[in-house]
């Protein structure tokens, strides 16, 4: 089944009348919350979770700055709680209206990371600000932490149901609630360790950053139809080019029909807890009636890709969340960092991205593996990289074996020494001397896969007593009389170990590896959703907050309706706030009749917003 990704753009200071509302002084996205922000700037507190972050995470973090989220940000986040919180009390898994309160997510205002960090410690969790999509490597390890990336950035209005870039609503009111499960989170945290060791291919890594350019120039407002296009046509490109399902993927599928679209409980009658259906406004009121099959789940969702341009024609259903972490065990066994071999490599080679390859020594190669060498009996004999190579041990780098060393690849056999049946790392130091393996010593080793070592040797790195790494000077390596290393190339270090027992995506020592690399400086600080064109509308926002929590008489909305109804008619989000207020006050019973009429046309205009307006009457009129 193929599998599409994000590429759509779709539906998943003027006074007036008597209002005292003053703009001249502060910036229009200070919506008259002044304590609250103070006490943002002012949190010292920070879970253990996130304050044990090491600095390679560190460098993704960003600030939370709360002074640019907008009136226009603010409501639509309100909104979008109003209608969500009833629904989901019903139709969600039991942990999640207890789990909004416990995490630390208010309804009517955005939230601050700050304060959801400090909800989450007490139950062994942390949050962390993120810039939109980070890397899957990243985010994959923050989970494996108990630290959930929050992405910052607040969706526009016009994408109130559907935002193409990850943003708060998604990884706050979404993913952050049903943590408060226990079985959940520790399904959360295995997942994303698994998926840390996962094998990612060359196309996916091109696919993502596909995706991530595309998610945002479609969030961004300033960007044009013609840059929109060209993005589109790149990731058309990207994803007819991947040609294997690798790891990776089926993990993502993985990720997709649980955490982002599962359901839990009966089939007949399941519960929502994904957080891309709990922070649906649209999708998650459509996916349980009877046009999406339900199908229990099992390891076989792996195989099913998800197109997010179409409502999802399946979903999968767990009983509870302790059957999701059994089949990520089941899925485990499958894995190359679990199988390792001969199978384990082809899957590294196939992927053409750093991958780390461990010998039963604990020797970690970490490279791009570009050859496999086996014999007419199908034994392995010899592994090659190409580019840098990291050596490692216990996940740290290896004194002297960084990819300055090996900057041009690496190769090296795997098996034992023909004349005593055993792999070199078996040998402790009597032994080795005895195969003349010592310092300053001309040597010849002959592995029973056929490969031929001759050399001097320089060095031997051990771990405790028995040798992880040899260094050879004037060194000839050949198989079947093909060389494949020769003296004139320089040192050859020769891993010693008899088999591979385990290949996983990435390097050992990750920071080690990456210490050179700068990380990316565009788009690293949270954006702001205000323009000059809705400048305007965001200060008839903003007074009608501050007149809500100021309790102000209600016949004060009338002009902001008029100035509506001149200036920006095709608003309906700010009318829905004013009918909410004017409902109940009978001297302007006519005035919400009127709003509730101009509501209703936009729902006949059929509009792309005429279900959630519906669905946001019927709440403001039940309340």
């Amino acid at each position: 089944m193929a599998e599409k990704v994000h590429n759509k753009n779709k539906i998943e200071a003027s006074i007036i009348g008597r209002i005292f509302v003053d703009f001249s002084d502060r910036p229009i996205h200070d919506h008259g919350k002044k304590n609250f922000r103070d006490t943002i700037i002012a949190l010292n507190y920070m879970s253990k979770a996130r304050d044990s972050l090491p600095q390679h995470l560190l460098v993704h973090i960003v600030d939370q700055d709360y002074s640019l989220y907008t009136p226009i940000d603010q409501a639509v986040w309100r909104f979008i709680m109003k209608i969500s919180v009833p629904f989901f009390k019903e139709h969600a898994h039991k942990a999640y209206l207890r789990g909004i309160k416990k995490t630390g997510i208010p309804l009517e205002r955005i939230p601050s990371v700050d304060e959801m960090d400090e909800k989450l410690d007490r139950f062994g969790w942390g949050a962390a600000t993120v810039k939109g999509f980070i890397p899957p490597a990243t985010f994959m390890e923050l989970l494996s932490r108990r630290v959930l990336a929050i992405a910052v950035d607040m969706r526009t209005a016009e994408h109130i149901v559907y935002t193409p870039a990850p943003d708060i609503v998604h990884e706050a009111a979404g993913h952050a609630p049903i943590i408060a499960d226990p079985d959940y989170a520790d399904y959360l945290c295995n997942y994303g360790e698994l998926a840390h060791k996962a094998i990612a291919s060359k196309q996916d890594i091109e696919l993502y950053d596909v995706i991530r350019k595309m998610s945002d120039l479609k969030e961004d407002p300033n960007s044009t139809q013609d840059e929109i296009e060209q993005v589109e046509k790149e990731f058309k490109e990207a994803a007819t080019a991947i040609a294997w399902v690798s790891e990776a993927t089926k993990l993502a599928r993985m990720n997709w029909w649980t955490s982002e679209y599962g359901l839990v409980g009966s089939l007949d009658d399941p519960k929502i807890y994904g957080a891309g259906l709990l922070s649906s406004v649209g999708e998650s009121h459509d996916c349980l009636g009877p046009t999406v099959k339900k199908i229990p789940m099992g390891i076989d969702c792996s195989n099913y890709g998800y197109d997010v341009t179409e409502p999802q024609p399946q979903l999968f259903v767990t009983d509870d969340f302790k059957v999701l972490s059994n089949v990520l065990k089941e899925f485990s066994e499958t894995m190359a960092y679990k199988t390792g071999g001969i199978q384990g490599l082809e899957k590294a080679k196939t992927a053409e991205t750093i991958t780390t390859a461990v010998y039963d020594s604990g020797l970690q190669v970490s490279g791009v593996l570009s050859d496999i060498m086996i014999t007419e009996t199908h034994e392995l004999a010899y592994i090659k990289y190409t580019g840098p190579v990291q050596l490692s041990y216990n996940d740290s780098e290896i004194s002297g074996h960084s990819i300055d060393h090996h900057a041009d690849g690496f190769g090296a056999p795997v098996g034992k020494i023909s004349e005593i049946n055993k792999s070199l790392h078996q040998l402790n130091q009597a032994d080795l001397k005895g195969l003349g393996i010592f310092d300053n010593n001309k040597v010849n080793v002959h592995f029973s896969n056929g490969v031929k070592i001759s050399g001097i040797v320089t060095k031997i790195y051990y771990n405790v007593v028995t040798p992880l790494l040899i260094s050879l000077n004037d060194c000839s390596v050949t198989l079947n009389d093909h060389f494949l290393f020769r003296p004139e190339w320089g040192v050859y270090d020769l891993a010693c170990g008899g088999k591979i027992i385990s290949v996983f995506g990435g390097p050992a020592d990750w920071p080690a590896y990456n210490k050179n690399i700068e990380p990316s400086k565009n788009n690293i600080s949270q954006s702001s959703n205000l323009t000059e064109e809705n400048r305007s509308l965001n200060e008839l926002y903003s007074m009608v907050r501050e007149m809500r929590e100021k309790n102000i008489e209600k016949k004060e909305y009338i002009p902001i309706i008029e100035k509506l109804n001149t200036s920006f008619p095709d608003d309906w989000l700010l009318l829905m706030e004013i009918y909410e207020m004017i409902l109940t006050e009978k001297t302007l019973s006519v005035s919400a009749e009127e709003v509730h009429d101009q509501l209703k046309k936009t729902i006949s205009a059929g509009s792309q917003y005429s279900d959630i307006i519906e669905r946001g009457l019927a709440v403001i009129q039940s309340q």
